[in-house]
């Protein structure tokens, strides 16, 4: 399978996902609200963390995997990022606001005020989303393996979780409706619940785009392997100012090396190549390399 046709795939298979995705977080949020269930109308909120994986997916796709420019030396990797990070702040906020919601509910059921009693409908809509949503995680996990992509495995993983939101979801409407009034209490208990499954995913989304926005370093088992690679390459004597970030999915690492003083200009030029391609070859043919190449001497020598 090419490139061209295993990214094709992926959009399709995404696609796929969007309109389901859309058809079922419409039908949880008019479940919650003409059944009158919090839980369910919070667990409608929490599906559409997973239209934003689509539409993020989708967004890698048709532009964050563009060809750098005239204006973008790097690519168009951060803009993923950036959009990433947007869209978790808004989720952060409707996890809030559904956490005050249950929260005021609660408080009033304390106080002898019972919250609303839940509809079968919004009982029936949860059976239908942990079905839906399982198929759907299936579906895109065996694509994702297929076509070795990473991208869509982790969005079946992620259809998953809002298999597995929707099972709380279902307990807690099924006791407020079918335990009495008494137990109503459940259905604002397993909404504040999910604002925590949805705050998760916020956390979770959020904080490695702003690490990359802030230009932060990668994890250090990544910079260890780096050091280890660049040291393996026949001919490099030493090097140093080695510096790596992400932009987008992408590693861009930046490294002076020291290569024997007395090496011709297309020799050495040879060892920073090796360089470039061990380092592509392990982390992508995407990896952004800057080789600096300098002579060793013995000061270097002394220095070490």
């Amino acid at each position: 399978m090419t490139d061209y046709s295993a990214s094709e795939h992926a959009r399709r298979v995404t696609l796929a996902g969007l309109v389901v995705n859309l058809l079922l977080t419409t039908l949880k949020i008019l479940a919650g609200i003409f059944g009158k269930s919090g839980a369910m109308l919070a667990d409608g909120l929490h599906s559409l963390s997973d239209l934003v994986t689509d539409f993020i997916v989708l967004f890698s796709i048709k532009v964050a995997g563009k060809e750098r420019d005239q204006t973008h030396h790097y690519g168009h990797g951060k803009y993923e990022t950036f959009a990433t990070m947007i869209i978790s702040f808004a989720l952060a906020a409707v996890a809030v606001g559904i956490l005050n919601s249950g929260f005021r509910s609660v408080m009033d059921a304390l106080r002898g005020i019972q919250p609303p009693k839940p509809g079968v409908v919004a009982f029936v809509a949860a059976l239908v989303s942990i079905a839906v949503k399982e198929l759907l995680y299936r579906f895109t996990l065996k694509a994702g393996k297929r076509i070795q992509s990473p991208v869509l495995i982790a969005n079946a993983w992620h259809h998953r979780s809002d298999a597995l939101s929707s099972m709380g979801t279902s307990a807690g409407i099924a006791g407020a409706v079918f335990l009495g009034e008494s137990w109503r209490i459940l259905d604002p208990l397993a909404g504040m619940v999910i604002s925590v499954f949805i705050f998760r995913i916020a956390w979770q989304l959020g904080l490695p785009s702003v690490r990359q926005l802030l230009e932060a370093a990668p994890p250090a088992h990544v910079r260890e392997e780096l050091e280890s690679i660049i040291a393996g390459v026949h001919g490099v004597r030493h090097f140093h100012n080695i510096r790596s970030r992400y932009v987008g999915n992408s590693l861009a690492v930046e490294v002076h090396i020291k290569v024997d003083k007395s090496l011709t200009v297309e020799a050495s030029h040879d060892i920073a190549s090796t360089v470039e391609q061990s380092l592509r070859a392990r982390f992508g043919q995407d990896t952004h390399v800057g080789v600096h190449v300098e002579p060793y001497t013995s000061e270097t020598a002394k220095g070490q």
